[in-house]
């Protein structure tokens, strides 16, 4: 077996989507909130973005819950889309649904989830992992910054980054790269998925160029 060999599949996804995921997070927006120089209609803003993707995500995931490649991830437990609704509420008001509207980017964004989902499970899985995964690791880092950041307590404006059935995080995400190592799949379907991870940090990265924009915030190159 050469080295290339017994790199496994989770680890050829992470270390192939290192530097866009680093860009993604770099932007010039997420700088901004985490320097504490958005107020809180600016994190408002991202909030909404979020929903308007995840509520596709889950909406699509709910029709893949018996496939065999994309169903063992639709793990209940790291579900976002209550937690994103009462953090809504919460920073923009009960009528937040009629005061929100999807950026283009985002629309793009949730179009290519219908798309995948509708044809392609293992893509379908590509982006899962690019949202999920972020949100139990990094995520929960950007929840407690905000928290301090706005005074907010632990039960309001945050909630989506809460997982409450989750009491380990790092077992939670040592179970689903043992599911990403055990996908069936062909070394050109693996390119392929790898692929879209790839093209999500690129959709995620878009969606935080319009998000700068619309706070007028300069838009990296």
């Amino acid at each position: 077996m050469t080295i290339a060999e017994s790199v496994t599949f989770s680890v050829e996804l992470r270390e192939r989507s290192r530097t866009m995921h680093e860009d993604a997070e770099g932007s010039s927006f997420t700088s901004a909130l985490l320097a504490g120089e958005l107020d809180r209609a600016g994190y408002a803003s991202l909030v909404a973005q979020e929903w308007f993707i995840y509520v596709t995500l889950e909406t699509v995931g709910a029709g893949l819950a018996d496939d065999p490649i994309a169903g063992p991830f639709l793990d209940p437990r790291l579900t976002r889309l209550a937690g994103l609704e009462a953090d809504l509420a919460f920073l923009i008001g009960a009528d937040w649904k009629s005061r929100v509207t999807a950026l283009p980017a985002t629309a793009h964004y949730a179009a290519r989830l219908r798309e995948v989902g509708a044809s392609w499970p293992a893509g379908y899985v590509a982006h899962h992992y690019t949202r999920f995964l972020g949100d139990l690791s990094g995520g929960q880092i950007i929840a407690a910054k905000l928290r301090k950041q706005f005074g907010f307590g632990r039960g309001e404006g945050t909630l989506s980054y809460a997982f409450p059935g989750v009491t380990s995080p790092k077992s939670v995400k040592d179970e689903y790269r043992a599911k990403l190592d055990a996908l069936p799949l062909a070394p050109d379907e693996r390119a392929s998925m790898i692929d879209e991870v790839l093209h999500a940090y690129r959709l995620n990265t878009a969606l935080f160029a319009d998000l700068a924009r619309a706070a007028g915030l300069p838009v990296q190159p």
